[in-house]
């Protein structure tokens, strides 16, 4: 009996352990740069960057009444801009958020506050993730949004973040780079909970 019950207890608490609330979302969106000066380039030619598109998915774990986990991968589309000409430039992100919230779980709207970490892998003009030519840099996120649930099933959310990275360099192509860039992240999302 005691060889029974032993196992059996491992899976309940196992199961309760798992039974936390959770959620995945897609969103879409802008975003903007803020100190986005790159520098100038070996011939003294001041570069910048420009963001206006950002796609996320989301997974928020939400391990407590008021706290969340949030991982999640964003695909930006931005570009490098120099004397009046401009060259595609893409942004892919790995991130991760915790999530503070005021309201309870199970609330039909739910604020929040989170911060966290990400890593941005940028890839300059002509450049591939297939090809490995990008330049990946580490950062502080922190930001916030509201929730709202539509049924029992699903929500919308609507997000602000500020990624705060080291500028990319792209191999040594820019130089005097000064502070770090902010990119400034506004999206609507929708989501499904479970």
């Amino acid at each position: 009996m005691k060889r029974i019950l032993l196992p059996l207890l491992l899976v309940a608490f196992a199961a309760s352990a798992f039974a936390q609330a959770g959620e995945a979302s897609v969103s879409m969106g802008g975003t903007s740069f803020r100190n986005s000066s790159l520098g100038v380039d070996a011939n003294g030619t001041p570069w910048d960057a420009s963001a206006n598109f950002r796609l996320s998915l989301a997974f928020t774990l939400n391990t407590q009444s008021h706290f969340g986990h949030e991982f999640g991968y964003a695909y930006n589309h931005g570009s490098l801009e120099t004397q009046g000409a401009s060259f595609g430039m893409t942004i892919h992100q790995g991130f991760y958020h915790f999530l503070l919230y005021p309201t309870a779980e199970g609330s039909r709207i739910r604020p929040f506050v989170g911060a966290g970490v990400h890593f941005s892998a940028f890839y300059p003009p002509g450049a591939s993730v297939y090809y490995g030519n990008g330049t990946n840099k580490f950062g502080l996120n922190y930001g916030g949004g509201i929730k709202a649930r539509i049924s029992d099933m699903f929500l919308v959310r609507f997000d602000l973040w500020d990624f705060a990275t080291p500028k990319p360099d792209f191999q040594g192509t820019f130089f005097n780079q000064q502070g770090w860039l902010h990119q400034i992240a506004g999206t609507a999302g929708f989501g499904i909970m479970f």
